[in-house]
């Protein structure tokens, strides 16, 4: 362990913030986190709550368009719950923008004007009469094959109808005397048709994800057995955008057991032209906008557990990754998870290659942890704790156990099953839970069944789970604060405003 406790260099821990080279390209379709969970809302125990972020690194004051989702895109949130490594169901939203700029009379020309807004908006949902850029969407639900299978349009139990209105960004506190209760106003109760009732929101928030990005990035500032006191998180003053979903239970399983699979993706229309004489706006219907879109959808993003494309995936496939499907994992990606780079690059840095940091291969806890799902052995009767009783495929996703009880959130650790915190990752995924610190400690071999370097982590062999080699944690520095996130439903905070106090 002395070989740690000095500078660290890694590569950029970003959950999956422009990862790829490709996607550096697109950022509104970029997915850059995934949380699943059950609902630990009170009163919301039947319900896991879904939320797939895009959009990465939103500086609140980034107008005059902020920060609107791609109209031509699909988002997608794709669950398995029999095990087979492909959907079973698929929560599309499909977004729509409209552009109705204010127009001013000045000397007799009608000038439209170059601001969304040219008045205060909100609180409620309804008060849109200054805002010149609406932006909405649509909820399906497909059973079977994301593209094939059966369709079933989310209806709006509020309004009725199928449509869902999105909130502006948060500008500022001139344009918004109270954004939190204009944006808990499009927080929407659905019914879905053989799926049940539920909540949805799509709109920003701010940035929950936690990560030391400048000292990773410098490659030298980093002491990784140093204390975990939350210093430098870069990225907690940005926003992101959030689809977040809350559906039953029972929904999700569909009787094939408690344990669910999933992901998230983006895709895009597979051809597109620019057009060299723009006359409308990006989403206009017709061929006069700056570009014709058309084709089949083309997945250019995805994304199940964290950290996978970022620290695991070698540079030259991260594109691929991307592209692919959990079902074609083993054939396309399994030596990176059993062999993977990062521990034998933290040998070389700090053991000079000597090999005494980095557990043996193949990394078996690895697939596990991203790829089959965990069984463990609780007092000598094994049970499955991530990995489906009927599993018959293998993939990289995010998995819930969904029979595990949701902890309070007060009683929650940041630290997941490293705490004996089962209902955290990599037991699905919470907003608190501080991946970069897990699953570093994974790596490092904290749940390989020998914990060669020691590291904290939760012994599930006797009658009730145990926290040995407590403290001993791999970090990177920054910590989840508690207090940055809400107790309810979307759960992640309110967005930064662009101005104002």
């Amino acid at each position: 362990m002395a070989a740690f406790a000095t500078t660290l260099a890694l590569p950029a821990l970003s959950s999956s913030h422009r990862e790829a080279p490709f996607i550096t390209e697109m950022p509104k379709v970029d997915g850059t986190d995934f949380y699943m969970f059950r609902s630990y809302e009170p009163g919301r125990e039947g319900f896991v709550t879904l939320i797939a972020n895009y959009l990465p690194l939103q500086d609140a004051y980034g107008g005059p368009n902020y920060f609107n989702l791609d109209p031509q895109a699909i988002y997608e949130i794709h669950i398995d719950n029999d095990g087979d490594a492909i959907e079973d169901l698929t929560f599309q939203f499909d977004f729509d923008l409209s552009f109705t700029p204010a127009v001013l009379d000045i000397d007799g020309a009608q000038i439209s004007v170059p601001l969304i807004n040219i008045g205060p908006i909100g609180p409620d949902a309804a008060d849109t009469d200054f805002v010149g850029v609406k932006e909405s969407y649509q909820l399906r639900m497909i059973s079977g094959d994301r593209r094939t299978g059966t369709s079933t349009l989310a209806e709006n139990s509020e309004l009725g109808g199928s449509e869902f209105a999105k909130p502006v960004d948060n500008i500022g506190t001139k344009s918004f005397s109270d954004y939190a209760a204009y944006a808990d106003d499009h927080i929407w109760d659905i019914s879905i048709p053989g799926c049940g009732q539920g909540r949805v929101f799509a709109g920003q928030r701010a940035e929950g994800f936690v990560v030391n990005l400048g000292e990773v990035f410098d490659l030298v500032n980093l002491n990784p057995f140093g204390p975990r006191d939350g210093r430098s998180n870069v990225i907690g003053n940005t926003n992101i955008t959030s689809l977040a979903l809350e559906l039953p239970i029972s929904c999700l399983t569909g009787g094939q057991g408690a344990i669910i699979g999933a992901w998230t993706t983006a895709s895009l229309p597979q051809g597109r032209i620019l057009n060299p004489a723009t006359q409308a706006p990006a989403n206009a219907d017709s061929n006069t906008g700056p570009a014709v879109e058309g084709g089949a959808p083309v997945q250019v993003s995805r994304l199940g557990s964290p950290l996978v494309n970022e620290v695991v995936i070698g540079l030259d496939r991260k594109d691929a990754f991307n592209a692919s499907e959990p079902k074609d994992d083993l054939n396309q990606f399994a030596a990176f998870v059993t062999n993977p780079s990062l521990p034998v690059l933290l040998d070389i840095l700090f053991n000079e290659g000597g090999g005494e940091l980095v557990p043996a291969t193949p990394r078996n806890d690895l697939v596990a942890a991203f790829v089959t799902g965990i069984t463990a052995d609780v007092n000598g009767s094994s049970f499955n704790f991530t990995q489906p009783q009927n599993q018959s495929g293998v993939g990289e996703m995010l998995r819930l156990n969904t029979a595990v009880p949701a902890t309070a959130r007060a009683d929650q650790s940041d630290l997941g099953f490293l705490a004996c915190d089962l209902s955290g990752f990599p037991n699905g995924r919470r907003p608190i839970d501080d991946v970069v610190d897990i699953a570093l400690n994974v790596v490092l071999g904290a749940v390989d069944g020998t914990n060669q370097n020691s590291l904290q982590t939760c012994d599930v062999s006797g009658p009730e789970p145990v926290v040995v080699n407590a403290g001993a944690v791999a970090n990177d520095g920054a910590k989840p604060d508690p207090s940055a996130y809400l107790e309810r439903f979307p759960y992640l905070a309110p967005p930064f405003a662009g101005a104002g106090a």
